[in-house]
């Protein structure tokens, strides 16, 4: 199942995609009012999750008869029925997150070698523990938004293809053995970076978090649609051309061990994305490097769940 955040008349709504992936349905249409994608996971129980799962395999005229009107009651408003996918104005899944996004830096170990030839005293020397560190998202980017140059402070603006992964109900203290019973679903996420930023500082947050640097989308794949853990091919394209592709059973510190080692020590709240760190191929690993320049167009691509597309601003 795929959930999406869309805009309608000025309001951002939660919806299902139908089976067929050509209509977007409101999940009002399940009974959720006024819940935003974190709400909604928050809210999720079998009993929704079958409704919603329901949902997808009627018609658009089948859902439009269970929507009604716009009520005057605030704590009462329902949407405008289904919507064409092709023409709905996309929203990153959680358009607010309301946490920092956990990211993974150096967990593919093709990765890790480019890293280290591009600035050895920043990425190079041996790590037998996971990297973490936090990005900053005021509003995650639209599916089809644009990324901002910051050309007055970025020289070497870059792109990074990755899974995120989506808890879906609060985790504290969980084994290896339990982690999966705690992932919601994926999305794709593009951790764009400064790195001139990233690197002349010892530690990354502020080179990843610049405004408009997380494109998150198009839609949350529900846990429940592939096997466990995910085998999924993983690509980037910019201006067309393939810059990287691989798979996401290759990361270093998989999906098992980075929820319960973070648990251990804290609270990872239901809705929290969680970025499993990026495989070779990003500009900075090419020589020269292939940094991003106004104008290009960044593809980010993962099976079964989707793409972003994204341009550079002028």
């Amino acid at each position: 199942m795929k959930l999406v955040s869309y805009e309608i008349n000025g309001k951002v709504r939660t919806g299902v995609l139908s089976k067929d992936e050509k209509w977007i349905y409101p999940t009002e249409a399940a009974g959720v009012l006024n819940e935003d994608m974190v709400g909604l996971i928050r809210r999720m129980d079998a009993d929704l999750f079958a409704a919603l799962q329901e949902l997808t395999l009627k018609t658009a005229a089948q859902v439009s008869e269970t929507v009604r009107p716009e009520s005057e009651d605030p704590d009462c408003q329902m949407t405008d029925g289904p919507v064409l996918l092709e023409t709905a104005a996309l929203k990153a899944p959680i358009t607010h997150p309301e946490q920092d996004v956990i990211c993974l830096g150096i967990n593919y170990m093709a990765h890790a070698v480019e890293s280290a030839r591009y600035k050895k005293e920043a990425f190079g020397g041996e790590r037998p523990y996971a990297v973490y560190f936090s990005k900053r998202v005021n509003e995650a980017t639209d599916p089809c938004g644009s990324i901002p140059a910051h050309a007055d402070l970025v020289d070497s603006l870059d792109y990074e293809a990755e899974l995120a992964v989506i808890i879906g109900k609060d985790a504290r203290g969980v084994s290896k053995e339990e982690a999966r019973d705690y992932v919601f679903g994926y999305t794709v996420l593009n951790d764009v970076s400064a790195r001139n930023v990233q690197t002349q500082h010892k530690q990354w947050y502020f080179g990843k978090s610049l405004d408009g640097f997380t494109p998150i989308g198009p839609c949350i794949l529900t846990a429940d649609s592939i096997p466990y853990p995910p085998v999924l091919k993983i690509k980037s394209y910019v201006n067309g051309e393939l810059r990287q592709d691989s798979t996401t059973d290759l990361l270093i510190f998989d999906i098992d061990h980075v929820i319960s080692e973070l648990s251990q020590g804290m609270t990872l709240r239901a809705g929290t994305i969680i970025a499993m760190g990026t495989p070779a191929g990003v500009g900075m690993g090419f020589v020269p490097p292939k940094f991003l320049k106004a104008g290009d167009v960044v593809e980010c691509r993962i099976e079964s769940i989707g793409s972003i597309i994204n341009k550079v601003a002028r």
